[in-house]
């Protein structure tokens, strides 16, 4: 659905700011043929995650001349098919295809990379999946969905060839892109996409600590001033991020408690002024605060 409102969206973006070359990172809910065709066709560049049940048909060539042996670190630059049933032939040669829009009409390219660290998570995940299955099997549980759990007529029974699949898969990333090799390295590519997560802070923080939903308004123009705040706020708590390396709740934490109080005794006006802590001096001379200088 995504396309019926991102193109035209970007688009916009384009025009409002003059840009003539746009990358769009996104995860893998933007991986469908529909919503890569569009952006694509649309003279767009992209880089969307993969997911891990492509990487055996992505990395059939790697598998079959090196194993499911991988090194900390290893990126994999190959081609992935654009549809279900485009057939890939690349056992032949030792050495990954680089991809090509020309070369590899049906194909996007596809980079892959292992992490160790992410071996050790994902083999921690599915060992408890594993104990969840088994204990569904058993009778221990009753968990709709559970993943490894195979219904037989005669039966649950663990789905050990998918639980070794997913195993033998352990650490492995995917990326999925239409930016050619020589315009973009394989690194480069991860980078670019490791960057999400600043997207995805700023709408965690939009829908919570700003509140921008659930959303009481009915109206156009009430609902645009509250998303119009919201977004102002945003923007302006992100400015402090950058400017002082702190969260905006540490901001807001370090200041918050600061009061300045003024007595009238007799006529005469007292101030008082809580002192300030090392936090709030570093927030207030990293915004070049004039206050902050006299405290």
């Amino acid at each position: 659905a995504e396309t019926k409102t991102i193109v035209p969206i970007i688009k916009q973006f384009q025009a409002r700011h003059g840009l003539a070359d746009m990358v769009v990172v996104a995860d893998a809910g933007m991986l469908s043929m529909e919503n890569l065709n569009a952006i694509d066709e649309a003279g767009l560049r992209f880089i969307v995650g993969s997911r891990p049940k492509k990487a055996p048909g992505d990395l059939a060539n790697h598998f079959h001349w090196h194993g499911d042996a991988f090194t900390d670190g290893q990126l994999i630059d190959t081609v992935t098919p654009r549809h279900g049933n485009t057939q890939t032939e690349t056992k032949r040669r030792r050495r990954e295809p680089v991809w090509d829009a020309d070369e590899h009409p049906g194909h996007w390219r596809a980079i892959w990379a292992y992490s160790r660290k992410r071996a050790v998570h994902d083999d921690y995940t599915l060992t408890q999946q594993e104990n969840r299955a088994r204990a569904v099997i058993a009778g221990d549980a009753n968990v709709k969905g559970t993943r490894f759990v195979k219904t037989t007529a005669a039966g649950r029974i663990l789905d050990e060839a998918s639980l070794e699949r997913a195993r033998s898969l352990a650490g492995l990333k995917g990326y999925v892109t239409n930016i050619e090799a020589t315009v973009m390295p394989a690194a480069e590519v991860l980078s670019s996409y490791h960057d999400l997560w600043h997207v995805e802070q700023s709408f965690r923080m939009s829908k919570t600590d700003l509140q921008a939903r659930p959303m009481f308004h009915h109206q156009r123009d009430a609902i645009e001033a509250h998303l119009t705040i919201v977004f102002t706020a945003l923007a302006i708590a992100r400015y402090l991020q950058d400017k002082t390396g702190y969260s905006i709740r540490k901001i807001i934490r370090a200041l918050r408690p600061l009061l300045e109080v003024q007595i009238n005794i007799s006529g005469h006006l007292h101030t008082a002024v809580d002192p300030l802590t090392d936090d709030a001096r570093h927030i207030l001379k990293a915004l070049e605060t004039p206050d902050a200088v006299g405290h």
